[in-house]
């Protein structure tokens, strides 16, 4: 056992868990006044169930068995096999760190759809979504990708996430807005400004175990992941100010905020792969694209409440693209040359994939809406929404108004 790389492992691994709360920090800020904790606890639902899912069948059936396949099988269904002495495959770490920290990508991936349905959303029919999202959409990503199945076989890589996580959730949430409609209440003023910052911190803080614990070792593409990461966020933060300031003639912090987001969502499958001059191309395409992306949602007026399908799903979209461009082998040898080093069949592999993925997740979602609706309600009722869910759904209040 390598004791730096389990130490950097456990590290990164509790970075990665704190993403979950600040999330819920970034969310409930964005959220309206009713519903604060409507959004946050979404997201805390998913750090307690989702552990559940994983110990019970989920690890299993991302990481064991089915080599070349779709999904997995239940060799390792409640971590049986895995011992005080079992080792990750680069034999540096135990597995027992590995299986935490994989299970820590697993409790975000759904909480980010959570943004899009804000507001409008009954907590039984969430929690049913979160377990058979997980298990039929995630799980089998993470399997063909990381697992050793039929797209890594094939040639795709993924660093961080950039089509496991990314592009399969913000693609699903765009999904959820057809499917759910728009909110009676088309107030969207954020209750906290200052809480959405917290978010951020913790988000921004909490992606460098995201990125640089992917290489799951400590070593020079550790560092590479680490740079690129905070390259990509400041670049696309910038990109994002300077166009929003030209447009509304005056700086948004949200909107600061939001291309810090943006930034870290694009450079995800992008960051172990590519040289260090490349990432600053990479933020700045992050904070132009998605800030287009979020016009156009916009225009359109589809009511994706905290712009889920503007920055993750075209951010992890627009990463996939970017990597199939600027990895190269000379800077990783367990990645490919892409596009910009004269492989247009790795660019190619890289577009099918994130294209095919993102359609899937879209058209996986809207139908297991559909049938998520005949067993119990999938939107509350407008009543319901009126008060707002804090107190429909949960009967509590975020804050207590009569307090001195």
């Amino acid at each position: 056992m390598d004791t730096g790389s389990t130490g950097f492992m456990l590290l990164a691994c509790s970075l990665v868990m704190l993403m979950t709360p600040g999330l819920a920090f970034f969310y409930g800020g964005l959220a309206t006044k009713r519903n604060i904790l409507g959004i946050m606890i979404q997201s805390f639902a998913s750090l307690g169930w989702t552990t559940v899912l994983w110990v019970i069948f989920g690890y299993s059936m991302c990481f064991s068995g089915g080599a070349g396949g779709i999904i997995g099988n239940f060799d390792k269904a409640f971590l049986y096999g895995v011992g005080m002495d079992s080792m990750y495959t680069n034999g540096k770490i135990p597995e027992f760190v590995f299986i935490a920290y994989q299970m820590m990508f697993a409790i975000i991936t759904p909480a980010l759809i959570t943004g899009a349905f804000a507001n409008r959303v009954n907590f039984k029919a969430y929690m049913i979504f979160l377990t058979f999202w997980q298990i039929l959409v995630y799980y089998p990503f993470v399997h063909m990708i990381w697992g050793g199945g039929l797209l890594a076989e094939w040639g795709v890589i993924d660093f961080a996430g950039g089509i496991v996580v990314h592009a399969t959730a913000g693609f699903a949430a765009l999904a959820s807005v057809f499917y759910v409609g728009a909110r009676v209440e088309k107030n969207n003023t954020p209750n906290s400004i200052p809480l959405v910052a917290i978010g951020s911190g913790l988000l921004w803080f909490g992606w460098y175990g995201f990125n640089a614990g992917s290489e799951v070792a400590v070593d020079h593409i550790t560092s590479l992941a680490f740079i690129n990461t905070d390259i990509a966020a400041s670049f696309a933060t910038v990109t994002w100010v300077i166009i929003e300031w030209f447009h509304q003639k005056k700086p948004k912090f949200i909107g600061l905020l939001t291309g810090s987001i943006a930034g870290l969502a694009t450079i995800t499958p992008c960051a172990g792969f590519i040289p260090v001059w490349a990432s600053p191309l990479v933020g700045i395409a992050a904070g132009g694209v998605c800030y287009l992306a979020v016009q156009f949602k916009n225009k359109w007026k589809w009511d994706d409440a905290l712009d889920v399908w503007g920055v993750h799903g075209v951010g992890g979209f627009l990463g996939c693209i970017l990597l199939g461009v600027f990895a190269s082998k000379a800077i990783n040898p367990g990645g490919a040359d892409g596009l910009w080093f004269g492989s247009s069949n790795f660019f190619m592999k890289e577009t099918i994939a994130v294209v095919l993925a993102s359609a899937y997740a879209f058209i996986f979602t809207y139908i297991m809406l559909i049938l998520i609706n005949l067993i119990t309600p999938v939107r509350v009722t407008k009543d319901s929404e009126i008060i707002g869910l804090d107190f429909s759904q949960h009967g509590e209040k975020a804050y207590d108004e009569g307090a001195l």
